[in-house]
């Protein structure tokens, strides 16, 4: 064995060593939800309304400018279903009832 091989490998051994006795420190986070709103409107997606008739809807119902309401709109096409707006139950029943009126599938949701 090449001894002068040996004392090199050793200082990188014991480097090593020391460089694994570091601990990490794993620290727990509690996620905090908004008790304002803790609802969802959900829209779902689906093949009979088009684009325009769901917009005109958020537009109208939700109040959504008509950029939000196009920007939702190819959410729901693409996703399946989109939350369109947060609040209360009380405050979004009326809302998910006015959409659902209009032939476009939507529900309130409570957040987990």
């Amino acid at each position: 064995m090449n001894y002068f091989f040996w004392p090199a490998f050793f200082k990188f051994a014991v480097n090593m060593v020391k460089f694994s006795t570091h601990t990490q420190e794993l620290i727990e986070t509690d996620v905090l939800t908004d008790v304002k709103n803790p609802c969802h409107l959900i829209m779902w997606n689906d093949e009979v309304n088009t684009f325009e008739w769901v917009i005109e809807t958020l537009v109208d119902v939700c109040g959504h400018t008509s950029e939000q309401a196009e920007q939702c709109a190819w959410f729901i096409h693409t996703k399946g279903k989109y939350a369109v707006k947060n609040g209360s139950y009380d405050d979004l029943k009326p809302l998910c009832d006015a959409i659902t009126d209009r032939g476009i599938g939507a529900t309130v949701e409570v957040v987990a």
